[in-house]
């Protein structure tokens, strides 16, 4: 395979706040993996990461780790035949080789893992969903995130997005009256998410609230690695719980019995769509709720999110609605649920070729 790496800086439509930070753009890597299929026409297979500051992550750093490991890359070739999941000539094959290499690397080696998927797709003619044998009529509808601002403009924002789920970011000195003035606008199920900002009687008390302004769940309310105040938390709460940042990779699934009623999964953060899918298995096992969660991808790694949402209880997959403007085309998300393109693999194609720039 041949390689070329993307750089983006994605603008949003508007500041972006969460309770740790704020934001108006977004750094991205778009990596192309190359080859050609049955009939010897060239192909390329697109997977994208974030930058990400929260967790240290940042474009140059990736463009490094990706040269570190180019020669595995170029020497590695995906089956044209499909292949049992693991097999010499699969994604999650390729994903083996690298891990070990970029096992401090999850952001970098998720973007190279869906570059795969989307090229193996292609080379064997199917779309992943297919592949995987997930009906795409069962993708639930994503949800739209209300970031953090005055409750004037979170109330506007969501007005001018008439949507059926809305995810609102919480982490304020108002937290309540937010979600109580944002209630009086519509009648679409809330999601909150308080990004690590409560402690633990206030997310005892705020979830009894909640519930009666028909909050379905909330999302990371204490500190990732409170877990002695998750379990208390866990107990009292009257609404159900999913852990963000408290489940990055596949052991924390594990970990997060108990403490939490679901887990949302990030792909950049777990290392792509191969552990991911593992840590689905293993979720369902556990009998926990089930989400995958976006990081302010480009349709890229929005439209990879997507092929995996047949297996999901909810989807956060609204990153490239809130961008100014998208890097590319694949998936179409509309309030009833997701459109899947004609296309093989992921379906994504690039529609910022006249400005990219590649290594």
């Amino acid at each position: 395979m041949n390689i070329s790496l993307h750089p983006f800086t994605l603008k949003l439509k508007d500041p972006f706040r969460i309770s740790y930070e704020s934001r108006d753009e977004q750094e991205a890597l778009v990596i192309q993996l190359s080859d050609t299929d049955k009939q010897g026409k060239p192909i390329v297979g697109l997977g994208e990461s974030t930058a990400n500051n929260y967790y240290q992550v940042f474009v140059e750093q990736m463009q490094d780790e990706v040269e570190s490991v180019r020669e595995i890359i170029e020497k590695y070739s995906l089956s044209a035949e499909p292949l049992e999941a693991g097999k010499m000539g699969t994604p999650e094959y390729f994903w083996q080789q690298l891990a070990p290499h970029l096992q401090q690397s999850p952001f970098t080696l998720c973007a190279l893992d869906i570059a795969a998927h989307d090229l193996y797709g292609k080379k064997i003619g199917q779309p992943l969903y297919q592949l995987w044998g997930l009906n795409p009529a069962n993708a639930p509808t994503t949800n739209y995130t209300i970031g953090i601002d005055s409750i004037e403009v979170m109330v506007r924002k969501m007005r001018a997005k008439p949507w059926p789920i809305y995810k609102i970011k919480l982490g304020t000195s108002e937290d309540l009256a937010i979600v109580q003035e944002l209630r009086k606008h519509t009648d679409a199920v809330f999601r909150v998410d308080a990004n690590c900002a409560w402690g633990v009687r206030e997310a005892i008390e705020n979830s009894r609230e909640l519930k009666k302004l028909g909050v379905e769940f909330i999302e990371q309310p204490l500190k990732a690695n409170n877990w002695d105040g998750m379990k208390e938390v866990y107990q009292h709460s009257a609404l159900p719980l999913m852990a963000d940042e408290s489940c990055i990779v596949e052991s924390d699934v594990a970990k997060c019995e108990g403490y939490f009623h679901g887990i949302n999964i990030k792909l950049t953060k777990c290392g792509g769509i191969t552990p991911a899918r593992r840590m689905i298995q293993e979720a369902r096992q556990r009998n926990m709720k089930l989400m995958v969660g976006c990081m302010t991808e480009s349709t890229v790694g929005i439209s990879a999110i997507a092929h995996l949402s047949p297996l999901l209880d909810y989807v956060d997959m609204d990153g490239a609605m809130l961008l100014a403007e998208d890097i590319a085309t694949g998936i179409i998300i509309t309030p009833d649920g997701v459109q899947f393109p004609d296309e093989n693999g992921t379906g994504v194609q690039l529609s910022a070729l006249s400005n990219l720039s590649s290594i």
